[in-house]
């Protein structure tokens, strides 16, 4: 079986439109100048701030290594670093002069046995197998540059996927659903001790307890972690369990189709739609939105032109009026934002502040000001304010670069 195969499909598809739009293009041209001109030394700076763990010094990392890169069919030289952190970490860099560079926090190194390390150096891999690199998700939603905000959701669904195509390479190379599944709880909750005993069933439990029903619209929401780049552990155990049961990982196993149609309906908790649904939760959402966006746009005094195109990309039919009135749609936010309340769950209205969030970020950046508005309609909605800071510094995308 090669690595090739096992790529989530949704990944391919969507990796193959991003890579057509102005946008990416635009950003992957700057990016390759900067690397011709020499401005970004990734092995330098690696040298300067971490340790190069050779075979000598880590023999059992760089035999996993090693292994992970013959499964995956990797041939590019490997150097393996360590940098000093309490957080579980690791990351994929992109190549450079020849060489690929995988880095491990050192709690993780700490903590992780072979076989959980095992999956984390497989799912690293997979980022550079599956030239994820390719989609410069960071320097899109963190950069300077304007974008459309159906990119920037385009871009967090392409990531959830990459990372589940990224799972799926560990997996492989791992061999061991288990293994599989306690690097991830460890990953999810920082526990390492004796104290707690991991067990996958009830990990796995935890996604049907975090999904909530919106009995009125009839649609599924989830909870505060899941709208993220990166899926939230549990589901991407539950999305590898359908993996490691399919017939890319044992014979007899459930069809190719079957699993992504799985995986498909497990993504689709994390992304509720309200902005086409007629109930009234859906409207009430929709009317803040309106509200909001408008007033994020109008904090620092007026609205600019690319605010302008921002708000008209995002809301379609609706054109942006001259005549709108500002002030009585501040003097209606409680209103509208009551009535959010009332009629929408907690997930979805964490996710109504996180499309808010991506609009305020679409038109080149973020300022005070508007983070101010953006924290006061959170606070309305009863969401804590913490989360406007999430969404607003949520870049990185995916771990091939450092976190």
């Amino acid at each position: 079986m090669s690595a090739a195969l096992i790529r989530s499909s949704h990944d391919t598809a969507l990796a193959e439109k991003l890579a057509q739009t102005p946008e990416v293009v635009a950003i992957q041209q700057q990016i390759a100048q900067m690397e011709a001109q020499g401005v970004q030394s990734v092995r330098r700076r690696l040298l300067s701030t971490s340790v190069r763990l050779s075979p000598v010094m880590a023999p059992s990392l760089s035999r996993i290594a090693q292994d992970c890169a013959e499964k995956l069919g990797v041939t590019i030289p490997i150097e393996l670093y360590a940098y000093s952190s309490p957080h579980f970490n690791a990351a994929c860099v992109k190549p450079e002069e020849g060489r690929l560079f995988i880095m491990f926090s050192s709690s993780l190194l700490d903590s992780f046995d072979e076989e959980e390390l095992r999956f984390v150096m497989g799912h690293e891999l997979g980022h550079f197998v599956y030239q994820h690199h390719d989609i410069p998700v960071g320097y899109l939603l963190k950069g300077k540059t304007s974008i459309p905000p159906d990119l920037a959701l385009r871009l967090t669904s392409w990531s959830r996927y990459a990372e589940i195509s990224a799972d799926r390479a560990g997996a492989f190379c791992t061999q061991n659903l288990h293994a599989v599944a306690r690097a991830l709880f460890k990953l999810a909750s920082g526990v390492t001790s004796t104290a707690v005993r991991f067990n996958l069933d009830d990990f796995l439990s935890q996604v049907d307890d975090m999904q909530i029903t919106d009995e009125q619209s009839g649609s599924s929401a989830s909870a505060e972690d899941w709208f993220s780049t990166h899926p939230f552990s549990p589901l991407r155990v539950k999305a590898l369990q359908l993996f490691h049961h399919s017939e890319l990982m044992m014979k007899g196993g459930a069809a190719q189709m079957d699993l992504e149609m799985g995986v498909e309906g497990l993504m689709g908790l994390m992304e509720p739609s309200y902005l086409e649904s007629r109930t009234e939760s859906a409207l009430a959402m929709r009317h803040l939105l309106f509200a909001g966006a408008l007033l994020v746009a109008d904090a620092d005094g007026g609205i600019s032109p690319n605010e302008i195109a921002v708000f008209e990309q995002f809301f379609g039919r609706y054109k942006y009026r001259e005549d709108f009135n500002l002030q009585k749609l501040k003097q209606e936010l409680p209103k509208r934002a009551a009535q959010v309340v009332k009629h929408v769950t907690q997930p979805r209205r964490i996710q109504l502040i996180r499309d808010l969030c991506l609009m305020a970020k679409a038109d080149g950046g973020v300022t005070h000001a508007e983070i101010v508005v953006l924290k006061e309609i959170s606070h309305r909605l009863e969401v804590p304010v913490l989360v406007v800071d999430t969404f607003i510094n949520d870049s990185s995308g995916i771990d091939w670069v450092a976190e």
